[in-house]
């Protein structure tokens, strides 16, 4: 939507087809956040990403991040706000900022996107009675019981009602993006797929796409050659040519954006390149890699595809719980089946996972489990649940959760040694009084202490695990979303594997391999590129 909207404000005719249903994929699911720094991150970006990406792929993202903040909020209903304190996932690196650089969507009310809230994608999870929570709500929230401004931010905005329903988080960006394309006169047509791209004389100059319905998932496999010229400009339902089988040509004069998201949902990719499947992903359905195989049909070259936006989740009944909070509060410690802790379990979520994989040269880490005591669940918002209520059955019925009156019981129960798990728990109590981690440094980074309880003392991240019943939770890799896919330049060009770009196919977004390389910078380290380099990719259109 953020290439739609730029490449319509440079003049240009422009079409956004989806194959979903909904418009808004994953950004709809999400928080919302954007890392938008300006070339004052350098240092740290350089850090975090790596040598695997190019320096004048960092360079353009944030010599334009802060560019397309100000278009946005031109030439949409959205405003933002800095996420307070809310730290830089490596804040203590070179360059890294405690007191970060994240900035959320303020709340949108419903009316200034009305006309089309009825197809706007669902949230990963809806706020209880239509509370319009945000990022910085989220923080206070999960303390629970815990903390005053845990308990005065539910009163807030269970008064905030009464002002009128209002979008947080990923839905106000995405319903405002398509506010913006709607004043824009930019088309959108819903569920309908892309099946091939349009290729001419070396060029891409459209794409055959359809209704949406039953196809191959090799859909995305094909090339459509064709001798035919392409039209001057495409970008509506009357310049599509109708074919055969009810699918239609959409032409482009200039060339098509690829932001068709990741692989997430395509089990064979996953397989293939990752070695594990799709049913841990909180990503949106539609995400299932079209984009990146069409490129690679192409000859578009692929990086990353080995990686996610991976964090800790709890597989529970009702789908996979994307674990935030939960694992920096006090009171709680992750173990694999030695019984044993093997990670900072408050660390950047894709850190932990790439631990949990065993990417980080220790072995893997699985099976994992999250470990807390009747304290804790006194205390602390539980995957949605309000502390002291009653967790589902069903989640113990499926071997999800576990609970016993002892260390040695719970050690049973999910079948790791009684003797380590007892003993690993008294060391971690024992930090938990020193206020010390002196194995993985829980604690230490102020990322860690973000969500943590700041009435714990001496050290917000830890508490002792004393008082029974004890409380086990199966942890499993998954993930926002899939980081790999079709490798790109600094002008969002798709390159091919010997370096040179394919004429006229442009990518951002989860469909390209990400800027942050195998790194996580910030809060909206996802969405902030993803928008910046479909701006640059519209520029470029222009410019061409």
């Amino acid at each position: 939507m953020t290439a739609a909207l730029a490449a319509a404000h440079q003049g240009l005719k422009v079409v956004v087809i989806d194959g979903a249903a909904t418009y808004g994929g994953s950004t709809a699911r999400s928080g919302g956040g954007l890392w938008l720094p300006g070339p004052e991150a350098a240092t740290y970006l350089q850090h975090v990403a790596g040598a695997e990406v190019s320096a004048s792929r960092r360079d353009a993202f944030l010599k334009y991040g802060p560019d397309v903040l100000a278009f946005v909020r031109e030439h949409t209903p959205l405003e933002f706000a800095r996420v307070p304190g809310y730290p830089d996932y490596h804040p203590e690196a070179p360059g890294g900022l405690a007191e970060g650089r994240t900035v959320e969507p303020r709340p949108l009310p419903v009316h200034e996107v009305a006309a089309d809230l009825g197809t706007l994608a669902a949230p990963y999870r809806a706020a209880p009675n239509g509370m319009a929570v945000t990022a910085v709500d989220y923080r206070w929230l999960s303390l629970g019981l815990r903390h005053p401004r845990s308990m005065l931010t539910a009163v807030r905005l269970a008064a905030g009602r009464l002002r009128g329903r209002r979008l947080t988080m990923g839905q106000a960006l995405a319903a405002g993006l398509r506010a913006g394309l709607r004043a824009a006169n930019v088309p959108v047509l819903l569920g309908t797929p892309m099946s091939s791209l349009i290729v001419e004389r070396g060029r891409v100059t459209g794409v055959v796409a359809g209704p949406s319905g039953p196809r191959s998932r090799e859909a995305g496999d094909r090339v459509e050659e064709s001798s035919r010229p392409g039209q001057e400009a495409s970008g509506s339902r009357q310049r599509g040519e109708a074919g055969t089988t009810g699918e239609r040509r959409l032409r482009a004069r200039r060339g098509v954006v690829l932001a068709s998201g990741g692989f997430e949902h395509n089990e064979a990719m996953r397989r293939r390149h990752q070695g594990l499947g799709a049913e841990w992903t909180v990503g949106a359905a539609g995400n299932t890699g079209d984009g990146i195989e069409a490129g690679r049909r192409l000859g578009a070259a692929l990086d990353l595809m080995d990686e996610a936006w991976w964090g800790p989740t709890l597989p529970l009944t009702g789908g996979p719980y994307f674990c935030l909070a939960e694992r920096n509060l006090p009171g709680s410690l992750i173990v694999d089946g030695s019984g044993r802790r093997f990670v900072n379990e408050a660390a950047p979520y894709v850190d932990v996972v790439h631990v949990m994989l065993g990417r980080t040269g220790s072995g893997t880490h699985l099976p994992a489990w999250l470990i807390t005591d009747r304290t804790y669940r006194d205390r602390y918002l539980f995957a949605g649940h309000p502390p002291r209520a009653p967790l589902p059955r069903r989640w113990f019925d499926a071997g999800v959760a576990h609970r016993a009156g002892s260390l040695d019981g719970l050690a049973q129960r999910i079948g790791v040694p009684a003797g380590a798990l007892r003993e690993t728990v008294e060391r971690f109590t024992g930090f938990a009084a020193s206020g010390r981690d002196e194995d993985f440094g829980r604690g230490d980074s102020a990322y860690d202490r973000y969500y943590g309880d700041p009435r714990q003392r001496p050290n917000p991240c830890l508490g002792a695990l004393r008082k029974p019943p004890f409380f086990a939770f199966s942890l499993v890799p998954g993930d926002l979303g899939t980081k790999g896919g079709l490798r790109t330049d600094e002008r969002a060009r798709v390159l091919q594997t010997d370096g040179t770009p394919i004429p006229g196919l442009y990518a951002a977004g989860n469909a390209a391999a990400s800027v942050m390389g195998r790194g996580y910078a910030g809060a909206g380290a996802t969405l902030g590129p993803a928008m910046t380099f479909g701006y640059l990719a519209a520029l470029d259109l222009a410019a061409g």
